[in-house]
């Protein structure tokens, strides 16, 4: 990816807006900054006034908005199985909302209760990063946004955490673990959502993160903010099944053609910058 990578996003939700700005000549440096910091403080403020398994997967529904700016920078049409894999991702997480909305849920949980989430999702991090920095190509993409989706997952649960513990103590919530965690949490994720995106298509990085971050985020919300989900045995069958038809969409948008002309546009400037750093040294 050229510039436009080089700003990357709170849990993806600032690259459509990113994207937009760029078709008016809008994001430099200072542009995108504001962007991520508009974004996060939109994640917050709905955070604090709702569940996190009900905000989070409403925010990744980006993708619709991202994948047609991205085939109008490329000067193409969506075609049919673009459309299809967009949809058939959203709809996915239409349908895990529709059966059963989140509510409820406990507000600062235990420090205890997040031991095991900050292994697992840790864990799966970094595994899955060491993975993709094995690889090359699309499956380096892929494996290096399952790296940045489980860090952004827990980024989420730790930003409505600290929206709660800034609620109940003010001033004195800098003083608790939560803030400090989300910070650190914050520099992990960018680092590895950097790498996602210029790593390859943001067309093909973009579904995997707004797939696997509400899934840890849900994860999250029940287990250790005690929300409420599904309540019988069908409608959890149902949820289930909408997050596999959200995991078809991704399949469905990785063999998209934006995804492989973007791929290719990538490669052309990667050589073509190799090849004006070489006319240099000469």
């Amino acid at each position: 990816m050229d510039q436009d990578s080089e700003n990357n996003g709170y849990c993806g939700l600032n690259r459509p807006l990113d994207l937009a700005a760029e078709d008016v000549g809008v994001v430099e440096g200072h542009g995108g900054i504001g962007l991520d910091v508009l974004a996060f403080f939109t994640l917050a403020l709905a955070l604090a006034f709702g569940p996190l398994a009900l905000v989070q997967p409403l925010a990744s529904l980006d993708v619709l908005f991202a994948l047609p700016l991205i085939a109008r920078r490329q000067g193409r049409r969506l075609t049919l199985q673009d459309k299809a894999g967009a949809v058939t991702v959203a709809g996915g997480i239409v349908i895990f909302l529709s059966v059963a909305p989140p509510s409820g849920g406990v507000k600062a949980p235990s420090l205890a209760s997040w031991g095991p989430v900050f292994l697992a999702a840790g864990a799966l991090s970094a595994v899955t990063a060491l993975a993709g920095l094995r690889v090359t190509g699309k499956a380096r993409v892929i494996w290096l946004a399952v790296a940045a989706g489980s860090v952004f997952g827990v980024l989420s649960a730790l930003t409505k955490a600290t929206v709660d513990v800034v609620a109940m103590r003010g001033v004195g919530a800098l003083g608790t673990w939560e803030p400090w965690a989300l910070l650190l949490c914050g520099i992990a994720g960018a680092l590895l959502g950097q790498s996602a995106y210029s790593s390859g298509a943001l067309s093909l990085s973009l579904p995997v993160l707004d797939t696997l971050s509400p899934i840890v985020a849900v994860v999250i919300a029940a287990t250790v903010f005690d929300e409420k989900l599904a309540s019988s045995a069908w409608q959890l069958g149902v949820q289930l099944a909408g997050g596999a038809v959200a995991v078809a969409g991704i399949a469905m948008l990785s063999r998209s053609s934006i995804v492989a002309a973007e791929t290719i546009s990538g490669r052309e400037r990667a050589l073509s910058r190799m090849g004006a750093v070489a006319l240099q040294g000469e």
